[in-house]
């Protein structure tokens, strides 16, 4: 579901057509049972009720795979095309959804400690880019902003301890997964300057007010705030310049609870957790 659509069985991929991929994802995304009305006039809005019927009854009898469906007591034991024209239809339990772990992932990485190295790769896509039925958008604008802010607080989180490489690298994952998002630039800068490593974070600045440019015009972001005015960061020159002495290397200090909101850079700062 995460990148692109793949149904395996036994290691080997399953070609399906059209509606019974469409089938399939839906239940993908919605895993609670689907009442069949509902299910068909999603998949196919506007066509007749008894004909969306049909479709979906054709739709479940293609999937050529054993166990795919939940069975449900009225169509436990029965053929496949009795089957077909049973009750809610949902996944099998046994069936492994590369989204439903993602989700997990996204509740779990608040509790998983800074010191462990979870594998974030899933946290990387969206929901069948290029799908464009409106119960998918739904559902991959959800999970965007699920997985782009547990990226973001697990960034936040990694340069309060000091470990600027792997907060660095997290902050990188949502700046690629959303190049226009502020929010993940801004955590992007910040794991930059924290780590002392000021042209990197002047070029992500640079880079973020070139793709706005481009896209929506001049615009303000307040990022300018992250950086101290002063002559010496030509990202900032326009403004008028501090004393020299105030040009340190910068801190983080985290202003929203442990991690949250309202985030800062002051000069001469200290990294929360961390000694000086």
């Amino acid at each position: 579901m995460l990148g692109s659509f793949t149904l395996t069985a036994d290691g080997y991929t399953v070609p399906l057509g059209v509606d019974s991929r469409r089938l399939v994802a839906y239940l993908a995304i919605h895993p609670r049972p689907q009442e069949r009305v509902t299910l068909a006039a999603d998949l196919w809005p506007g066509v007749a009720p008894a004909a969306a019927a049909r479709m979906l009854a054709e739709a479940v009898a293609a999937v050529d795979v054993p166990g795919v469906f939940l069975a449900d007591d009225a169509a436990a034991g029965a053929d496949d095309a009795s089957a077909a024209e049973g009750g809610p239809l949902a996944l099998a339990a046994d069936v492994e959804v590369d989204l439903a772990d993602a989700l997990g992932l996204v509740r779990a990485l608040p509790e998983i400690p800074v010191s462990d190295a979870p594998d974030v790769a899933l946290l990387g896509a969206d929901i069948l880019p290029g799908w464009t039925a409106a119960w998918i958008a739904v559902e991959r604008e959800r999970f965007r902003q699920l997985r782009l802010h547990a990226l973001e607080e697990r960034s936040l989180r990694l340069t309060a301890a000091g470990r600027y490489d792997d907060a660095v690298a997290m902050a990188q994952t949502a700046v690629r997964a959303a190049p226009s998002r502020e929010s993940a630039r801004r955590t992007l800068i910040e794991a930059h300057l924290a780590q002392g490593n000021i042209a990197a974070a002047v070029a992500e600045y640079d880079d973020y007010q070139e793709l706005l440019r481009s896209s929506v015009g001049p615009a303000t972001t307040g990022l300018e705030a992250l950086f101290p005015p002063s002559p010496v960061w030509p990202v900032l020159r326009a403004r008028s310049p501090m004393p020299r002495s105030a040009v340190q290397l910068p801190g983080l200090r985290a202003a929203r609870g442990a991690y949250g909101g309202g985030r800062r850079l002051v000069a001469g700062g200290s990294i929360p957790g961390t000694s000086r």
